[in-house]
């Protein structure tokens, strides 16, 4: 049996400990798992004369386990990005779309040239002045990206467009919220952010502790000033004013005349209080007659990443099950294709790595940020059952370290004094990119040495994440499907 023709997908479950009926299958791209189902047995305690001990008898089952990942791009849907909804005991806030999801007209169900009207499926509005990106449909007209004019819950109209006839959009077709513009002029940059006199920002369903991207490819949908166009983040939303913190390196003010500022945002997910529990399926596909089994009931207890120079963003999970099968039929009905997106890595994809606002840059430069989360899930067993009959779930936990080269002693001085602070990491490759946040930490442990000759010497510092009153989360996480640099 070879390793390399093993599969795990997954699918989630509505009722914990059941696989849905007829799952759609999601594989998981992975490194490598410890995946467990087994018996757990036990040695009779009986006395006999000759000295020899009666048969082991089976006292329950074990399910549960790890596996091992390079990451990429967890794009909505796939295993990763269920995987996050269950280590975060939460869903993803996704920016309005509409997919087809391989059924012809299913969600979009017409696009009309001339007028440049999308017809879509009920759902979240799509709201005046949204950027919308369209892939995926049978006529490259219709595929790009455009500023909605007119929003609504079934239909959408937009400027520019050059929209081509198509009566049913085809199977990947899909719509989705990636930013969103001002007409000409009206975005401006203030003192404390983002201002608008004709855009409405409360309209477009941004988030307090969201993490936006200002200013498009060309010069028209960019601030004249430079340093204006990088990543921020939102900390108040008003009709006129988008106040923001982690501004970039020389923010200043700008009228924004005659420009159409695209400023790009994506989903959102924090720490929450939901189980969202996974039927994970292990399939042995190099045997002559493939085994397959199924891990019921998995809930991530702790998740991993690590990011550092010279190496690929990794990360680990660790699940605790309720029950297990297996057989030589598939548990799956259908099976999804896996993700292309990119491997991220610490040199090429990390776009900044932040403390308290600002880049960590010289001369304490980062050479590695970890991160764990833990969810302290146990399993609860009860006589007359196989396995576990439910889960429980203590409090979450998320810990890290950060390396940085010693360079001064301004992170110490934080460590010694106990002062809060805030990281963040962001990651990106081919216009989509990844935002990590713990809004509220402390550093807890750390100190500089000096290991041997002829060596940098580092400060590695543990930290760990609480309560934060203005995001309402100890980690949040935003991907962005697509962005402009």
């Amino acid at each position: 049996m070879d390793s390399n023709r093993v599969r795990l997908a997954l699918v989630r479950e509505s009722t914990l400990g059941t696989t849905p009926g007829s799952p759609r299958m999601r594989p998981v791209r992975f490194t490598g798992e410890g995946l467990n189902y087994q018996p757990v047995f036990f040695t009779p305690a009986e006395i006999r004369s000759d000295r020899m001990n009666t048969d082991p008898a089976k006292v329950n089952e074990t399910i549960g386990g790890s596996l091992n990942f390079e990451l990429s791009y967890p794009v909505d849907g796939t295993a990763l990005s269920e995987i996050y909804q269950s280590a975060l005991f939460n869903l993803w806030s996704n920016a309005p779309q509409r997919d087809n999801d391989g059924t012809a007209a299913s969600a979009i169900t017409s696009v009309t040239t001339g007028t440049n009207i999308i017809a879509v499926t009920t759902g979240t509005a799509f709201a005046i002045g949204h950027l919308i990106r369209t892939t995926g449909f049978g006529q490259s007209a219709n595929n790009g990206i455009n500023r909605v004019t007119t929003g609504g819950t079934t239909s959408i109209t937009c400027s520019g467009g050059g929209f081509a006839t198509e009566a049913s959009p085809a199977a990947a077709a899909r719509v989705k919220v990636v930013g969103f513009a001002g007409v000409s002029g009206d975005i401006t940059a203030t003192a404390t952010g983002l201002g608008a006199t004709t855009l409405n920002f409360t309209t477009l369903g941004l988030s307090v502790g969201q993490w936006i991207k200002i200013g498009g490819t060309a010069a028209a949908d960019k601030f004249a000033t430079a340093a204006l166009n990088g990543w921020a983040r939102i900390t108040a939303i008003a009709a006129t004013a988008l106040t923001l913190d982690n501004l970039p390196s020389g923010w200043t003010t700008d009228t924004g005349s005659g420009k159409t500022i695209k400023v790009w945002f994506g989903d959102t997910i924090k720490n929450g209080t939901t189980f969202v529990p996974q039927s994970v399926e292990k399939a042995f596909l190099d045997l002559a007659a493939p085994v397959y089994m199924i891990h019921r009931g998995q809930v991530v207890d702790s998740l991993n990443h690590r990011i550092e120079t010279g190496a690929a963003i990794t990360g680990d999970v660790s699940f605790v099950g309720m029950n297990a099968a297996q057989g030589t039929s598939a548990f799956g009905t259908t099976y999804d294709s896996p993700t292309t997106a990119a491997v991220l890595t610490g040199n090429v994809s990390v776009g900044q790595i932040s403390e308290a606002g600002s880049a960590i840059a010289s001369p304490n430069w980062a050479r590695s940020l970890s991160f764990s989360v833990s969810n302290n899930v146990r399993r609860i067993d009860a006589v007359g059952n196989v396995g576990a009959v439910t889960l429980g779930v203590g409090e979450i936990g998320v810990r890290g370290t950060i390396a940085t080269y010693f360079g001064s002693n301004a992170l110490l001085t934080k460590l010694l004094a106990g002062t809060v602070s805030n990281l963040s990491a962001r990651a990106a490759a081919n216009s989509q990119a990844i935002v990590w946040q713990f809004p509220r930490v402390t550093f807890n442990a750390g100190t500089p040495n000096a290991g041997g000759k002829n060596q940098d010497v580092m400060l590695a510092l543990d930290w760990e994440a609480s309560f934060d009153s203005t995001t309402n989360a100890e980690i949040q996480i935003d991907r962005l499907e697509y962005f402009e640099t």
